[in-house]
């Protein structure tokens, strides 16, 4: 973009990506704006208003932990079973809320998108910032329940933005691919939630059932999927002094941790590769098509 005293140029994005961080930190002011403006969107008119960011994650709480814990008796590493899936629900409520939010983004946006200029990356983005907030409030019941079963939080709880980043950076590269191909082919929304409700199995299902554990070092094989060592790492961070499980030493039942903080680390490690080739993908696909998106949206 030129800008003169008279004129300002928009001209088509250059280069393999076309990424113009000037340009960004111009408009740096809208994104703000759009993000707040999808936090008013989704609880404007609603009779709970921001209970809903509460009501969810207690939710899903009550029916896996009645399920998986009470019922079906999965291991829960000498945890209640109802901190146990919480502490996984909620940073994966994030992840799917903010993955169909972003991949919907551009034909939510199309009023804005045929009458004005302005970063385009932004509109996918701003959902993920946006959801911070439930996020937070989430992270507050889980801080809430611990507290309720005499948990504290371990000392790791510093590391929990690593791993909200690497959600955060998960559901952008998707994202921008979805949001998109969404333009063109409007069959993507019909998709989303399908990728999601597939996603949550080969993560948070397979988590439940205690998979990464009886793997082994293959755990890291099933790392590949970058929200496997974001979710657990999640969990991880704030309950890994109380994550324990019983093994035999000289014939003697010990408690020993379920994942060292290496192990941990080794896990999330494994999804790095994963995401970078998501956000390569979903940012050259999404600005190759950029130019297009006013004309066919």
């Amino acid at each position: 973009m030129k800008t003169s005293p008279l004129t300002t140029t928009i001209e088509p994005p250059r280069g393999w990506m076309g990424l113009n961080t000037a340009e960004l930190w111009q408009y740096r002011e809208l994104l703000w704006f759009l993000s707040w403006r999808d936090i008013k969107v989704k609880y404007k008119q609603t009779l709970l208003g921001f209970a809903w960011a509460v009501l969810v994650p207690v939710t899903n709480m009550l029916i896996f932990g009645t399920i998986f814990g009470r019922v079906a008796g999965l291991p829960t590493n000498q945890l209640n079973p109802f901190l146990f899936y919480l502490a996984v629900l909620v940073p994966w409520t994030y992840f799917s809320n903010s993955l169909t939010m972003s991949s919907n983004s551009m034909v939510q946006d199309a009023p804005m998108l045929t009458k004005i200029y302005f970063p385009r990356l932004y509109s996918p983005l701003g959902p993920l910032i946006a959801n911070l907030v439930d996020l937070a409030i989430g992270s507050v019941i889980v801080l809430g329940v611990m507290l309720a079963f005499g948990v504290l939080p371990a000392a790791t709880i510093a590391l929990v933005p690593i791993f909200v980043l690497m959600m955060m950076l998960t559901a952008l590269g998707v994202g921008l691919l979805l949001s998109a191909v969404n333009v063109r082919y409007r069959d993507v929304r019909h998709m989303i939630p399908f990728i999601v409700q597939i996603w949550m199995y080969g993560t948070v299902i397979l988590g439940f059932a205690g998979l990464p554990e009886r793997l082994g070092a293959w755990r890291y094989l099933y790392g590949l999927n970058p929200m496997v060592g974001a979710v657990e790492g999640f969990r991880w961070s704030l309950l890994q002094h109380r994550m324990v499980e019983a093994v035999v030493v000289d014939g003697v039942e010990r408690a020993a941790p379920v994942m060292t903080g290496g192990e941990v680390a080794l896990l999330a490690a494994a999804g790095l590769p994963a995401i970078a080739v998501l956000l390569v993908l979903g940012l050259w696909y999404f600005k190759r098509t950029e130019r297009i998106f006013a004309d066919v949206v």
